[in-house]
């Protein structure tokens, strides 16, 4: 476990008067290893979990602007540095934010701290096609919104209606599928808006049609993915015209170890934690393979994990390994 080197009981103190009757918990100096499923990882300075949209709502407001925010899901695809996140962490709590409920045909409306997995549940249970491909995806709703998450040749983009967002301030912003920008693997959705919910639509199908998808989906994952180790699922986003993982079996990495991370011998665009890696054993085993990968193909390939938080003295790792290939 990396030693704490924040502040948080400093920044809880000089918040406390300003935050009035918000009801979320907050937590100075909160462990992240706990959180994302790396299992390492430094700590939040102070972490915020809201107790509903409202209370959201009246944090942000309240909350100096000097003070940084960073939202965080449930840390399937989050790498955290070792000197942890100075400022606020931001999580919704699943019963605040984790509501999955009817709203008119086809469609549900769905909270940002929804798993993939239920979302993918409750349309089956509704007979609404289209959204079996989350029963393979280990995130939240908040982050496929985000990155456009996808799988078995569906995305994110395809089902969303619209999307609840709070910006820095606090103030409330409904956005139209048009107004996210979706393209591969991520959204132009400015960067301080955190989404508290969407409504999103399917179609109407057989539930013996989606459930033979969504097993099909499942044995898929079981078959090629390592799912039981500690993983931030895919490591980088597939080159245009290529996999990821074939340029990184071309540069010999499959298997490659760093401390205590590993290439996936079994699907070797998987990063895996093989018990005491920590935040830069795992980032620098990345940049070791994004180096290869340019030197062996000339393909630059990027970060699909989520990297936050701040490098310890001495331990920072430079993108490609410093390469200005």
């Amino acid at each position: 476990m990396s030693a704490a080197t924040t502040d948080g009981a400093a920044l809880l103190e000089r918040l406390s008067p300003l935050l009035g009757d918000v009801r979320g918990k907050l937590i100075p100096d909160a462990s992240m290893e706990t959180i994302t499923w790396f299992r390492a990882g430094g700590p939040a300075e102070l972490l915020f979990q809201p107790a509903d949209e409202d209370d959201l709502a009246a944090f942000l407001k309240a909350l100096p602007a000097d003070v940084p925010v960073t939202i965080v899901g449930i840390g399937s695809n989050l790498l955290v540095r070792e000197a942890g996140v100075k400022g606020v962490v931001i999580r919704l709590s699943a019963k605040g934010f984790g509501f999955v409920e009817a709203a008119g045909e086809n469609r549900l409306r769905v909270g940002a701290a929804a798993p993939d997995k239920r979302v993918a549940a409750a349309a089956l249970e509704a007979g609404i096609g289209g959204f079996h491909f989350y029963h393979g995806i280990p995130g939240a709703i908040g982050g496929a919104l985000r990155m456009n998450a996808g799988a078995n040749g569906v995305e994110t983009r395809e089902r969303v209606v619209s999307v609840r967002a709070l910006d820095r301030q606090g103030d409330l912003h409904v956005l139209g599928n048009a107004d996210m920008g979706y393209s591969y693997r991520k959204s132009r959705a400015p960067k301080d808006l955190i989404f508290v919910g969407a409504e999103m639509e399917g179609y109407p199908a057989d539930r013996d049609e989606i459930r033979a998808a969504m097993d099909a989906v499942q044995t898929h994952r079981e078959t090629v993915q390592p799912i039981r180790e500690k993983t931030g699922g895919s490591t980088f986003k597939n080159p245009e015209g290529s996999s990821a993982w074939k340029e990184i079996d071309k540069a010999g990495c499959r298997g490659l170890m760093v401390g205590g991370a590993q290439m996936s011998p079994m699907h070797c665009n998987f990063m895996i934690n093989t018990g005491s890696a920590t935040g830069y054993d795992l980032e620098l085993l990345g940049e070791t393979v994004r180096a290869r990968v340019l030197e062996k193909s000339g393909i630059r390939l990027e970060w699909e994990i989520r990297r936050i938080g701040d490098f310890r003295p001495g331990r920072a790792v430079q993108e490609f390994l410093g390469q200005l290939l």
